[in-house]
């Protein structure tokens, strides 16, 4: 099993920048071949100092394995996704790959 999550700042200029990164990787992510779970969604604040709530939206996939993760990557609905939900809206990106 491999994990790839991906944590999104948006830009606070475009206020429904979240709702289009979620919308798109709805669309351009779920169904890439390889993947053994999708998730993506807005963070949820909390009342712990623990949890981070500096960030907009998360995405956690699953993977049977990494050369399934690194196939996702390059896949044109990856890259389609990038272009059009990620660079027009995101500010910054913290990726976290384990196994």
């Amino acid at each position: 099993m491999f994990s790839h999550v991906v944590i999104f700042w948006t830009d606070p200029a475009q206020a429904d920048a979240a709702d289009k990164i979620i919308a798109g990787g709805n669309k351009f992510l779920k169904n890439i071949p390889g993947l053994t779970y999708f998730h993506i969604g807005k963070m949820v604040g909390s009342p712990r100092p623990v949890v981070d709530q500096t960030y907009q939206v998360a995405l956690n996939t699953v993977f049977a394995s990494k050369q399934a993760q690194d196939d996702y990557q390059v896949h044109p609905q990856h890259l389609e996704f990038i272009a059009q939900c990620v660079k027009p809206f995101v500010k910054k990106i913290t990726v976290y790959d384990f196994e």
